[in-house]
């Protein structure tokens, strides 16, 4: 079984990313499965008379990728994501690529808990989200 990094493994600085193009399958899929069915998202039409004059994914599918790197990558398996402050920035439109980032800022070792830069970015390198993520890695193993 994979698991991911205890906070003694961690070190300020250390990095993740993961990398997705935005499809309108994606969007569609994340409407279903949370209910938000805002024409910004899903109504060509309705979306003309935006102030982004087109369709843009839902800001939490993007956010929803900090996710993916937390769980996945860093600190990985076994990570509990207790907090998540967010900031959107420009909107993502379907087939923008976006990369998620997160650095670790801080260890509370006591606490066994991590704070972590996040952010998105698209394939033009401009930021679209920023926050900060609050996690529990996996606890050490038990000898």
């Amino acid at each position: 079984m994979v698991q991911g990094k205890t906070i003694d493994q961690i070190n300020i600085g250390d990095s993740a990313s993961f990398q997705k193009t935005i499809s309108e399958t994606d969007v569609y899929l994340f409407a279903g499965i949370t209910g938000d069915y805002n024409p910004a998202h899903l109504n060509d039409i309705e979306a003309k008379n935006t102030i982004f004059g087109e369709r843009i994914a839902h800001g939490l599918l993007i956010a929803g990728l900090i996710s993916a790197v937390l769980g996945v990558q860093l600190p990985g398996p076994g990570t509990i994501y207790l907090g998540q402050d967010l900031k959107f920035l420009k909107p993502v439109k379907f087939g923008d690529t976006i990369t998620a980032i997160v650095e670790v800022i801080e260890k509370l070792e006591e606490k066994n808990i991590l704070k972590l830069n996040t952010r998105c970015i698209n394939q033009n390198e401009e930021e679209v989200l920023t926050g900060l993520a609050t996690v529990m890695p996996r606890k050490r193993d038990s000898i």
